[in-house]
């Protein structure tokens, strides 16, 4: 199928021009599906397909796994990306006076459960980004003798900014130091392998740029770190008979150890046609689509001299686009808005954040509304 063949299973284009997929992306219709059948199988028969939905279960913890090139059983579901970030971070074997580095500024879900560490003796050093950015050289400049983890995004919210994940995972394995990846604004449209880039830990809701649904997420813990990190929380379902019900308090020796009890099934049904859509039209593909896309817009935004502040570097590029409009940036946000573009504001920027389904006539409309507000900004700022 070529890429427009897809936009007829995200109505949302049918009335919208949706530039939002960094902070929440409309599901598919085969997302509606999945969730639907889920629920009309509990209404008409309750829990009797209990056991077929667990395969189903299995077979969507596979899709995740292949997706970031892990092994099943590295794969917990989540609610969201601070539930795994917040397993880790509280997991974590911890001493006291031990450290974490963490790249600031950052995305709530990223900050606070490394700064709630603190109450348990652990010094979180905060490393600046220079311009955005956050690589090696922050991370030397921060480097303490107490380091046993760095925590960082795989890409900026709010600017854009791709971390090279591989060149700090190199540099993490030489240092002995371990690496934890919050990984939301890229999974989905950047391919990502958490071996070859040696990532220890990697966190992630399912409803931005994997198109699933919102409180559903999951969570990687290498195989090689299962002893430095335990649940903080167990259930039922973290033992390793968990349908034998006579107590038997034995961990499973995996990240399955993370799922509690019973799970978010129309959650993870709705991430298993969404992960299945998003492999069927390959992530090296859509990355490629979503970076033509978005040239589209640069060349137009440099053409009406409007200030972009994405970094641009090839090797730095994510599907996040950022720049400052003419006149104010909240009233052009207002304007676009209420003419059907969907797109967010963040740090007084327009951020536009498209994926493998919008086309050049999403651009068009949306320069056609850009244009229609710079005429009119010295009244509306």
């Amino acid at each position: 199928m070529k890429f427009d063949d897809y936009r007829s299973l995200f109505p949302v284009t049918e009335k919208n021009i949706f530039l939002n997929h960094a902070a929440a992306s409309p599901a598919s219709l085969r997302v509606l599906n999945a969730v639907t059948g889920f629920y009309r199988e509990c209404v008409e028969q309750a829990s009797r397909n209990y056991f077929k939905w667990m395969k189903r279960v299995e077979k969507t913890r596979r899709r995740a796994a292949h997706l970031i090139n892990a092994e099943t059983n590295e794969i917990a579901f989540t609610g969201n990306t601070s539930d795994g970030i917040s397993a880790v971070a509280w997991g974590f074997k911890w001493k006291r006076n031990d450290g974490v580095i963490v790249a600031a500024p950052d995305f709530p879900s990223n900050i606070y459960p490394w700064m709630y560490l603190e109450q348990r003796g652990v010094n979180v050093h905060f490393s600046q980004r220079k311009e955005n950015r956050f690589g090696v050289k922050e991370v030397e400049k921060a480097l303490k003798p107490d380091t046993k983890m760095i925590a960082v995004s795989s890409v900026d919210y709010a600017s854009g900014f791709a971390a090279n994940i591989e060149e700090l995972g190199d540099f993490c394995k030489k240092k002995g130091i371990l690496l934890c990846l919050d990984a939301i604004q890229s999974l989905g449209v950047i391919p990502i392998d958490v071996k070859k880039s040696g990532v220890h830990f990697l966190a992630s809701g399912g409803h931005k740029w994997l198109t699933g649904p919102m409180g559903i997420g999951i969570l990687f813990i290498d195989k090689s770190v299962n002893n430095l990190v335990i649940p903080v929380r167990t259930g039922w379902k973290s033992v390793i008979n968990e349908e034998d019900f006579n107590i038997d308090f034995t961990l499973k020796p995996d990240a399955l150890r993370f799922e509690t009890g019973t799970m978010n099934l129309a959650g993870i049904f709705g991430l298993d046609a969404a992960l299945a859509l998003l492999q069927e039209v390959g992530i090296s593909e859509i990355y490629k689509k979503v970076l033509a896309v978005i040239d589209l817009f640069i060349e137009r935004l440099e053409e009406r001299k409007l200030e972009i502040t994405s970094p641009l570097k090839n090797h730095e590029r994510s599907g996040i686009l950022t720049f400052r409009p003419k006149g104010d940036p909240e009233a052009c946000y207002k304007f676009l808005v209420k003419r059907d573009i969907m797109l967010s504001l963040r740090n007084n920027m327009i951020r536009l954040a498209p994926h493998f389904y919008n086309n050049e006539s999403d651009v068009d409309g949306f320069f056609h509304e850009l244009d229609m507000f710079d005429q009119k900004a010295p009244h509306l700022s």
